[in-house]
């Protein structure tokens, strides 16, 4: 078992639609496989190393170094469509998804252009009020984005791993969350057509805290339970402030 902490990384990134499904995820995956294997070693410079993402920059901090306006007001109007902890829908399991239509697809680009704008990496159905399964993310700025519908994990590895987790639905709260660090899963993409994710590590944790949310399960509900309880005092004291506006 491994220890580390995913610190938040701002980026302002670029709309992009949905990608066609010929082999575009698992392209992904094995780019983001290499990409962690050439990782930071212990003892290394961590001067020349990448910074790594949360899994979802919380709501209610304000990134480290100051946004330009027009990023700052984007992500602010995206925060604002995302469900936020006390909502029911977000203790709620959602639906299969059985139609794989237009619609659908609309969906998880209007999940993407949020999840972009709130600069997160990734962003479940039930956290903008549809239950449907499906589930969306971006590891890497630039990568195209990946919609996975009625994922289901197929198989997890034994090697398991500690990170702090954020979420756009949990504002101010950081806790960290024990999961394995290599998934197999297995889901639809947005036209129906059966894919399978071999994922490891950052895209791995992603997609098992996404998925968390499609059955009703919050980062409060794994997380240590002296983590939990500052968490909830942290979050009644987000919505004092919230109802005193």
């Amino acid at each position: 078992m491994h220890q580390q902490r995913l610190d938040t990384l701002v980026v302002a990134r670029l709309r992009s639609p949905v990608a066609p499904p010929a082999n575009r995820l698992s392209s992904m995956a094995e780019a983001l496989d290499q990409t962690q294997q050439e990782g930071p070693q212990p003892g290394g410079d961590e001067s020349e190393v990448e910074p790594r993402a949360e899994v979802e920059p919380d709501a209610g901090h304000e990134p480290e170094h100051e946004l330009e306006p027009e990023v700052a007001a984007r992500r602010d109007a995206a925060l604002a469509q995302i469900r936020k902890f006390g909502d029911p829908v977000l203790k709620t399991k959602a639906r299969r998804v059985e139609r794989f239509d237009e619609a659908l697809r609309d969906e998880a680009r209007h999940m993407g252009m949020l999840m972009d704008d709130a600069l997160g990496i990734g962003l479940a159905a039930t956290q903008v009020g549809v239950l449907h399964r499906l589930l969306v993310y971006r590891v890497q700025s630039g990568a195209p984005l990946a919609a996975l519908a009625n994922p289901m994990i197929e198989w997890s590895s034994r090697d398991e791993e500690i990170a702090e987790e954020g979420c756009l639905s949990l504002p101010l709260v950081h806790t960290e969350v024990e999961r394995p660090v290599h998934v197999r899963v297995r889901a639809q993409d947005e036209y129906g057509e059966p894919i399978v994710i071999e994922a490891s590590g950052l895209e791995a944790r992603v997609i098992q805290h996404e998925m968390d949310h499609l059955d009703g399960i919050l980062i409060l509900d794994r997380t240590p339970r002296d983590q939990r309880k500052v968490a909830m005092r942290t979050l009644r004291d987000w919505q004092e402030q919230q109802r005193s506006r």
